[in-house]
């Protein structure tokens, strides 16, 4: 359990730790000191860098998370309300990323290679959106995890 608990931990760091630096500290200073070829070149390395350890993250998170849930909690029925709502925002978080990944980001992409700048602001609109949303469920997870076997 130590191992699975610590790895874990370290995986919604990244990620969620991640998105709040991306989300609250440079989407505002890129948005207002750059003009969007720059700002839209400079998310395209960002995204391009931070999204495969969201990938290793939401698969470390999926992995650790079911062995914490099969090897310690005895399965779904042993498990208490709050491991199964960590459990469904996990998969909600991971839904929102695959989508983010498959369709905004893509595009993203192909518009800075084009520099299609009002094509790739509307993607970079909507991956803000679904970071946005996701930071949200990221913190309302992490808040379970710190404290829903203390709630009752």
């Amino acid at each position: 359990m130590t191992l699975a608990i610590t790895l874990h931990v370290l995986a919604a760091v990244i990620w969620v730790g991640g998105m709040f630096f991306a989300w609250v500290v440079l989407r505002p200073v890129a948005a207002s000191q750059l003009e969007p070829p720059a700002r839209l070149t400079l998310w395209r390395g960002v995204f391009a860098r931070f999204f495969p350890w969201v990938w290793a993250a939401a698969a470390l998170l999926l992995a650790t998370g079911l062995w914490m849930l099969f090897a310690v909690f005895g399965g779904m029925a042993g498990a208490r309300w709050h491991i199964h709502l960590m459990l469904a925002l996990g998969l909600a978080m991971m839904a929102i990323y695959l989508h983010l990944w498959f369709v905004p980001w893509q595009r993203l992409q192909r518009a800075v290679d084009a520099e299609a700048w009002p094509e790739g602001g509307q993607q970079l609109a909507s991956i803000r959106r679904l970071v946005g949303l996701n930071l949200i469920l990221g913190l309302l997870t992490s808040a379970i995890a710190a404290g829903g076997r203390y709630l009752a």
